[in-house]
């Protein structure tokens, strides 16, 4: 008579396809979007206040307070050749618009009059925290 085996074995591994990360950039080390060109005939510096008007017009899609409100944006540095670079961060490092608000950034602030070439890096060092938000983001979302 033969015997049966009841050994059993693991069940197959499902594969469910790619992850979210296979569909961002690899922020990892930062990210840079660009937008503008340089300018041929700078005039100095962009205005400051231009510049963080257009960065107030920009929103996270999921936070009805803009960018810069929130305290994601940490440095500006406007360059007298009409260049902007800005160094931002994001809520977190899952943030589902992780690949493309660096570059609605860019796009805002190179759209300016004067704003030559815009280079927006995304970093993660220092984390974002609460406590970067400004009074006027922290009374709208009841912080």
């Amino acid at each position: 008579m033969a015997t049966k085996d009841h050994t059993q074995t693991a069940p197959a591994a499902l594969d469910d396809g790619p992850g979210l990360e296979a569909f961002l950039p690899d922020t990892s080390d930062g990210y840079i979007a660009t937008a503008g060109t340089a300018l041929a005939a700078p005039a100095g510096a962009a205005d400051p206040i231009a510049v963080e008007d257009a960065l107030k017009s920009v929103h996270d899609p999921e936070i009805p307070v803009n960018i810069f409100d929130l305290g994601l944006i940490y440095d500006v540095d406007r360059r007298p050749n009409g260049d902007v670079y800005i160094t931002m961060s994001l809520t977190a490092p899952g943030c589902p618009v992780a690949g493309e608000m660096p570059g609605q950034v860019a796009a805002a602030v190179a759209a300016l009059d004067g704003v030559g070439e815009v280079s927006v890096e995304l970093v993660w060092s220092p984390p974002w925290t609460p406590e970067r938000m400004s009074d006027d983001a922290r009374l709208a979302l009841d912080f």
